[in-house]
């Protein structure tokens, strides 16, 4: 979570998107920047202990033992930073989704809902129809507009959270493994990054880490990882 917020603060100045997919060290739950931490540990899995970590994005809590983690860092400037969440949520997940359907997974953009993505601050715009916003939960009890579901049922498969700020737009989102077939992992990595480059106008290709400063990083981890962050709400 520290690094990705870190290469929202920092990559930016580099005009290109960046993706990047991670993995846990062990059992870990994450959750929303807007969330009490009452009602989070009331609804953490159980019995095992968990690392826990408040995200910078909002959204709801996110169980990452069986899933597959990633985050897109796009900058000011890029036309869908300027972009409504809801769009940028709705294409970023019909990437999403058409790399899974190449690999024979049923899998489609839900386009129906009653609420909007949580974003973790305010709806922007005016003039436009009332909706009604749910208050950010457990993440995959329940599909929202544009998260992605299962054709046949409409499980939920993937869904995401974002922070837009000065120096761009932060999304992490988060794929659902137990709700899928079986799926070549490595392939559909490049299937959805080569999407995703095409729909920002981009090309994916291999890229190293920028010069990020060790104090730095070792200062926004301890941030994050400190009972302060976490038990701030």
């Amino acid at each position: 979570m520290a690094i990705d917020f870190l290469l929202l603060q920092r990559y930016p100045t580099v005009s290109v998107p960046r993706f990047r997919h991670y993995e846990w060290r062990g059992p870990a739950c994450t959750f929303g920047y807007s969330q009490k931490i009452d009602f989070v540990r009331a609804h953490l899995p159980a019995p095992e202990t968990f690392d826990l970590c408040r995200r910078p994005t909002g959204g709801g809590i996110v169980d990452h033992r069986t899933d597959w983690t990633y985050a897109l860092v796009i900058p000011r400037g890029h036309e869908l930073y300027d972009a409504r969440a809801a769009l940028s949520y709705r294409i970023v997940h019909e990437c999403l989704a058409a790399a899974l359907v190449a690999l024979g997974q049923p899998a489609e953009v839900k386009s129906q809902s009653a609420s909007l993505p949580d974003e973790g601050g305010a709806l922007a715009g005016s003039g436009q129809p009332l909706i009604d916003i749910a208050q950010p939960g457990v993440c995959f009890q329940r599909a929202e507009l544009y998260d992605v579901v299962q054709a046949s049922g409409g499980v939920k498969i993937a869904g995401a959270a974002q922070k837009r700020n000065k120096h761009g737009l932060l999304f992490q989102g988060s794929i659902e493994k137990g709700s899928l077939g079986l799926i070549d992992w490595d392939l559909f990595s490049e299937k959805f990054t080569t999407g995703i480059a095409r729909a920002l106008g981009a090309t994916a290709q291999r890229t190293p880490w920028p010069e990020l400063h060790e104090d730095e990083v070792m200062g926004l981890t301890e941030q994050y990882a400190a009972v302060e962050w976490t038990e701030s709400r």
